[in-house]
C-alpha cells in the first residue's frame, strides 16, 4: 500500500498539472459513471493529501476522495507542458521511485485509449490522468470532507506539523506501539515500512504498550517520521538508512534497516532480524537494538 509520502507526491502532481483547469471526467470502466457525471466539466480548485487519502476539490462544491489501498495507482500523460511522474501508486517496492514521463509529443492529440480497468479518467487541454484499482473512490461535499479528515490523526507532512496530539494518543493506550503506528486515527500516513524503520531508529520494541513510552520517545517517533517522510516526498521513495563514507566517497548500502530482512544480520549490531504477525501485518525488528 502506498504510504503517506506517495500520496503527498500525488497531491503535488495534481496541483502542478491540473489546478485551475476545467476537466472532462469519465469512468471508462463504468463503475464510477455516476460520480464522474457530478465532476465532469468542473474546474479543479486544489488537491490535498491527508495521510493515505487524497481530496481533489472542485469549484462546484464537490470533492473526489481517493484512497489507493493495496492496488490503486494513477498514471499520467500529456503534452510538453504537462510534466510529472508517469505512475504513482501500487505496486510499491522497497527503494522504488516514480519515473518521470517524457511529456509526450509536442502535438498532443488527447489521451490514449484506456488500458485495463480505468475507474476514473481526468482530462485537461494539456494532459490526462487515469486511476485504477482504488480502495475508495467517491464524490463527497466539502462538509463531508471535513468529517472524513476529522477521523484521521495528525499528518507528519502537513505544514508546521505538531506532534502533541500524536504523543497524547499513543501514550494513553495499552495497545502496542507497533499497532498504534498503523492506526490512521493515531497518526496519518505511516505504513508498514515507516513503522518498522522508525521504531528501529528509536530503539523501541514494536510490542511495547503505548503507556510504557516516555514522552521523549513518543516525540522521537514523531520527529523521525516527519524527517523520513519528507525525505520520501523529495526522493520519491522510502530511504531510512544513513549515508556512510567509504573510500572517501559517500555510499548507502541499502534503503532500509529491518524491513523485509527477517533472519539477516542487523546493520548495527549483527543480531538476526526478527519478524512476526502483528494485527494481520508483518512487523520487523532487531531484538538487540530494540530490546524491551
Amino acid at each position: 500500500m502506498p504510504e503517506g509520502h506517495s500520496v503527498h507526491r500525488l497531491a503535488k502532481q495534481f496541483t502542478s498539472v491540473f489546478t485551475g483547469a476545467r476537466l472532462a471526467v469519465s469512468s471508462p470502466q463504468g463503475r464510477f459513471a455516476a460520480g464522474a457525471e457530478q465532476l465532469d466539466g468542473a474546474t479543479l480548485v486544489s488537491a490535498l493529501a491527508h495521510g493515505k487519502q487524497m481530496f481533489l476539490r472542485f469549484d462546484n462544491d464537490r470533492v473526489l476522495r481517493i484512497h489507493l489501498g493495496l492496488y490503486g495507482a494513477w498514471s499520467f500523460g500529456g503534452d510538453a507542458t504537462f510534466r510529472g511522474a508517469s505512475s504513482i501508486g501500487a505496486p510499491r517496492r522497497v527503494g522504488e521511485s516514480e519515473q518521470p514521463s517524457d511529456g509526450g509529443p509536442a502535438a498532443y492529440a488527447g489521451p490514449p485509449d484506456p488500458v485495463g480497468a480505468v475507474r476514473v479518467r481526468l482530462v485537461s487541454d494539456h494532459g490526462w490522468a487515469d486511476l485504477r484499482g482504488p480502495t475508495a473512490c467517491e464524490v463527497i461535499t466539502a462538509a463531508e470532507e471535513k468529517v472524513a479528515r476529522a477521523k484521521l490523526g495528525p499528518d507528519p507532512l502537513r505544514p508546521r506539523p505538531d506532534g502533541s496530539a500524536f504523543v497524547t494518543k499513543v501514550m494513553s493506550s495499552i495497545t502496542p506501539v507497533g499497532i498504534q503506528l498503523m492506526n490512521q486515527a493515531v497518526i496519518a500516513g505511516i505504513g508498514n515500512i515507516y513503522r518498522a524503520e522508525v521504531l528501529f531508529l528509536q530503539g523501541i520494541n514494536p510490542w511495547r504498550p503505548g503507556k510504557q513510552l516516555r514522552e521523549d520517545e513518543a516525540l522521537g517517533i514523531w520527529a523521525d517520521t516527519v524527517r523520513l517522510m519528507r525525505d520520501g516526498v523529495r526522493e520519491g521513495r522510502i530511504i531510512t538508512t544513513t549515508v556512510e563514507a567509504r573510500n572517501g566517497r559517500p555510499k548507502r548500502s541499502a534503503p532500509t534497516y529491518v524491513y523485509k530482512r527477517t533472519g539477516e544480520p542487523c546493520r548495527r549490531c549483527g543480531t538476526a532480524i526478527l519478524s512476526a504477525e502483528m494485527a494481520a501485518r508483518t512487523v520487523y525488528w532487531c531484538p538487540s537494538c530494540q530490546a524491551d
